[in-house]
């Protein structure tokens, strides 16, 4: 029973991180640019939905929580690209999805990625790793 527990709190916490990188998508579209502080954000948020839905504060959520959020920026980064691609050859998004494949926008994903992304979304899983971990407090 434990497995199954384990499995569905992973299961949940890739789902929201994939949630994630589809909402941060929306302000990059938005702004055509990237926007890697958002990682950030998207710690601070999925450390607390991890937190409160998923596993109760401690090792275990905040090793979901910073995975989670290092999902997110991978999938806004191969969205990102497969975006690029769909400008370029002047198709819709989900045909450029469908046609360039996960191994393909993954690579391309890679291929965009600064320091400055790194270092953010370093930051995010470390803040949502720290935030899932703690304890909230009760007021007396």
């Amino acid at each position: 029973m434990r497995l199954i527990s384990a499995l569905f709190a992973a299961f949940s916490a890739a789902m929201l991180g994939l949630a994630a990188g589809a909402v941060w998508m929306l302000p990059t579209m938005a702004l055509r640019r990237p926007l890697p502080a958002l990682a950030l954000l998207a710690g601070w948020l999925l450390a607390l939905a991890v937190r409160s839905w998923v596993r109760p504060a401690g090792r275990a959520a905040a090793a979901l929580a910073a995975s989670a959020t290092v999902l997110a920026a991978i999938y806004v980064d191969m969205l990102t690209a497969a975006a690029r691609i769909a400008g370029s050859m002047g198709i819709g998004l989900l045909d450029a999805l469908r046609g360039a494949g996960p191994a393909m926008l993954l690579v391309l994903a890679r291929l965009a990625v600064r320091p400055v992304d790194i270092a953010f979304t370093l930051g995010g899983a470390l803040l949502a790793a720290w935030l899932a971990s703690r304890r909230t407090r009760r007021a007396p």
